[in-house]
């Protein structure tokens, strides 16, 4: 089975195991400063995105990622393009963000957040990946993973009030 483009492991390829799953923004990354760029009716995804790198990070949310890494490999699913992958990666580096795993939205996929992560979370089942548990900040995606099967801890980030 051929390893997805979006795909991006952060050292080499690991074998698929038990995994915990963690978005990024409102979870890992705080994008509270970027969010003017989404306000009806003038959302500037593109600008959104392209400010990814200048987020701080949420400790708390950092912390629990690193405990459950002693046990559990870490995915992080982004509904992020692959297009800022680069940006991505150097702020997990920069954060010292420990992941396995980095599964980016293919750049020309528009589909709800919820239905690209249900597609995500399948094609880490279909490579053998066992989802323990989610990390998220949107409602939708909440309810997407615990209809999968997959535990999912809600993190309120304020921006889907």
């Amino acid at each position: 089975m051929e390893i997805p483009s979006n795909w991006w492991w952060r050292e080499q390829v690991a074998d698929p195991a038990a995994c915990a799953i963690f978005d990024m923004d409102g979870v890992l990354s705080d994008a509270t400063g970027r969010q003017h760029l989404l306000t009806w009716p003038r959302r500037d995804w593109d600008a959104f995105f392209a400010a990814a790198g200048s987020d701080t990070v949420f400790g708390d949310t950092a912390t629990m990622l690193d405990l459950l890494a002693a046990s559990l490999q870490i995915v992080l699913v982004t509904a992020r393009p692959i297009s800022i992958r680069s940006d991505t990666t150097d702020w997990l580096a920069r954060h010292e963000i420990t992941y396995d795993l980095l599964v980016m939205r293919p750049d020309m996929d528009r589909r709800a957040s919820s239905a690209y992560k249900k597609t995500a979370v399948d094609e880490l089942r279909s490579f053998g990946f066992d989802p323990r548990i989610a990390f998220e900040d949107d409602v939708r995606n909440v309810e997407m993973f615990r209809s999968r099967g997959v535990p999912c801890v809600y993190i309120h980030s304020g921006y889907y009030d």
